[in-house]
């Protein structure tokens, strides 16, 4: 009786969020729907599932925290579109037609997007924001290869972590072929992270953002 009565009042919560905003990212307004959505997604992607979650606390960060990325996501649509980013309704096809594909079947697709509150139209429409966000994150944050002379440089101050990860001779005269690879891999990837974060401490400066109480 417990858990009908909390299905029944998921839903009727479900239904009076529909107009109801979670935040404004520039006065464009992030409803409670589309957080819900976005929540769902980002658990998943942690390998949680939301029923496991039953700290209050926990709860609100883990919340919170998929509302931080979705602010993330409009001011990188919003960038897109400053910018005249245009995702054809091509490559727009051709990206739900691979994870249509992956289902291997177009009927549990078709329940998949029910189930996540999407119809074709307003998943395509969703996935093309999606695209075009992630073309311009990835050329506002692009950066320029490191030198060799970086590379070196960081491998040796980072020798012992570095042969650690790799379980290289500790003779610092000798620098292995595959240890300045993982150096400049790891360069590369801390060099693409802080770039990333300072697009979007960047775009959260120049925004106006409120988030509902």
């Amino acid at each position: 009786m417990r858990t009908l009565l909390l299905c029944l009042l998921l839903v009727v919560a479900k239904a009076s969020w529909a107009d109801v905003p979670a935040a404004r990212v520039n006065g464009v307004e992030i409803g409670v729907m589309r957080l819900e959505r976005y929540f769902s997604e980002y658990l998943e992607a942690q390998g949680r599932a939301l029923t496991s979650i039953r700290n209050p606390t926990l709860y609100k960060r883990l919340r919170d925290q998929a509302l931080d990325e979705l602010i993330d996501k409009e001011l990188l649509w919003q960038e897109a579109q400053r910018k005249g980013i245009d995702i054809s309704n091509e490559q727009v096809s051709a990206h739900i037609g691979e994870i249509e594909a992956a289902f291997g079947s177009p009927a549990l697709f078709e329940r998949q997007l029910a189930q996540a509150g999407f119809d074709r139209a307003e998943y395509a429409d969703y996935t093309r924001h999606e695209m075009a966000a992630q073309q311009v994150y990835a050329q506002l944050s692009a950066v320029e290869a490191p030198s060799e002379a970086e590379v070196r440089a960081f491998y040796l101050a980072n020798r012992q972590r570095l042969q650690a990860m790799q379980n290289q001779s500790d003779n610092p005269s000798v620098i292995p072929e595959q240890g300045l690879d993982l150096a400049r891999a790891t360069l590369t990837g801390q060099l693409q992270a802080q770039a990333r974060q300072s697009v979007r401490h960047r775009l959260r400066e120049s925004a106006t953002v409120e988030i509902a109480d």
